[in-house]
């Protein structure tokens, strides 16, 4: 084991497999994103406080934490196989280390929802208990193995139960009820989980390794970027569906045509091998990014705009 101090490796932990850096603006944008839906009159008005946007970034930043260490205990035998050079084969953290900052964690969490409603307690329980049988595979790893469209859609459920949870740190308090159309913002964050899910797991024949599940392994390069394309448009309309009340047209249409064209670019170009594994990773990110930007934060800029 590791010698230096705790705090030092968790802090060279993060860098590697949890960066801040990328992961907080990202979850800032998310929770603006889906409290501005929550809010009271669906876009009419964006209501919530600071303190409210601030519990819930730390929340949710906390619980993509949580995953994170769900992940080390769910690959651990793999990862001392195949990818022994990360943090926990290679002994920079533990695994009972990381577990033990994961508890603190939820204690953090279970402090700031009980700051804002007592009531998110049950949503954030679900969170927890829906992260646990992740953990656990569903208790049938190996046939979810051997169904990856069903592997698929059993882990990325996991962000419109995020998304959920959000929300109702700016309804719960007031009308008690989530808004009429979340069923829109939750089908959203599934696809955008399924962008950015099948963007870091689709590689060039010359960077797969053995060990490392991608689905350019278990489909084929073609149709992991087909259902990846598929993905994005889904996530395109379903925006489009939201926001076209609210959000300019220009913007709308613009990000609509973007959406539908940049898939195919990129796919063209990686078969080609013009572009890498990396860009489509940070392609899915952007399309995220630009998602949730068009949500409440754009309108926020707008109105602060005078626009």
């Amino acid at each position: 084991m590791n010698n230096d101090g705790i705090f030092k490796r968790l802090w060279i932990y993060q860098a590697e497999r949890f960066p801040l850096v990328a992961h907080g603006p990202m979850v800032i944008i998310f929770c603006f994103a889906v409290l501005g839906f929550g809010s009271e009159g669906e876009y009419d008005r964006i209501e919530f406080t600071y303190l409210t946007l601030a519990t819930a970034v730390l929340s949710v930043l906390l619980l993509f934490f949580q995953l994170r260490v769900a992940d080390e205990f769910k690959d651990a035998e793999s990862d001392s196989r195949y990818r022994p050079e990360r943090a926990v084969p290679r002994g920079l953290v533990a695994l009972e280390e990381l577990a033990f900052f994961a508890c603190a964690a939820a204690f953090v969490q279970l402090t700031a929802v009980l700051l804002i409603d007592w009531r998110l307690l049950s949503l954030l329980v679900l969170v927890w208990s829906y992260m646990g049988l992740m953990t656990r595979e569903f208790f049938a790893p190996r046939w979810l193995q051997s169904h990856p469209v069903i592997y698929l859609i059993s882990h990325m459920l996991v962000m419109p139960l995020i998304t959920f949870y959000v929300s109702a740190f700016g309804w719960i308090s007031s009308s008690g009820e989530p808004p009429r159309h979340i069923g829109l913002l939750l089908t959203l964050s599934f696809f955008i989980g399924v962008i950015l899910e099948l963007g870091r797991k689709i590689k060039s024949a010359r960077n797969e390794k053995n060990g490392v599940e991608t689905y350019s392994r278990l489909w084929g390069v073609k149709t992991a970027l087909l259902v990846w394309s598929m993905a994005v448009w889904i996530a395109a309309i379903t925006y489009a569906a939201i926001a076209l009340p609210s959000v300019p047209a220009m913007f709308l249409l613009c990000l609509v045509v973007a959406a539908a064209v940049s898939p195919l670019v990129m796919t063209r170009y990686f078969l080609a091998g013009k572009v890498t594994d990396f860009q489509i990773e940070l392609m899915s990110g952007l399309l995220a990014l630009v998602f949730y930007l068009g949500l409440a934060p754009l309108r926020f800029a707008v109105a602060l705009g005078g626009v």
